[in-house]
């Protein structure tokens, strides 16, 4: 069962525009990044993401929308806790983050 991953952040009023630029474009390169240790092959479906557009003024903080597409719990529970790309990315985009919410789902299952 596939999974989506979806990543909301809130980037920090700081957080300058090229840092915001660089963080967007590592974490939709984690799809070419994230290599599976027993296939040896990526294994994100894809990623897609941008920055928020909403006209309803409910962000609540968040400025930024991500979402990946996993095969299975399995690979999503590699990403999530074990990838060293994904960890690199994570140290990578702390400090500029003030708000980071995620949410998993498959699709259909309520």
């Amino acid at each position: 069962m596939t999974v989506k991953h979806l990543v909301l952040f809130g980037f920090k009023l700081d957080a300058g525009s090229e840092a915001i630029q660089e963080a967007s474009s590592r974490m939709l390169g984690l799809k070419d990044g994230c290599v599976h240790p027993t296939s040896q092959k990526q294994y994100i479906k894809s990623i897609i993401g941008g920055k928020d557009n909403s006209p309803e003024n409910l962000q609540n903080g968040i400025t930024h929308a991500f979402v990946a597409e996993f095969e299975s719990v399995e690979d999503r529970d590699y990403y999530a806790k074990s990838d060293p790309a994904h960890q690199a990315f994570k140290d990578y985009v702390r400090p500029y983050v003030q708000k980071l919410i995620v949410v998993d789902f498959s699709e259909g299952v309520f």
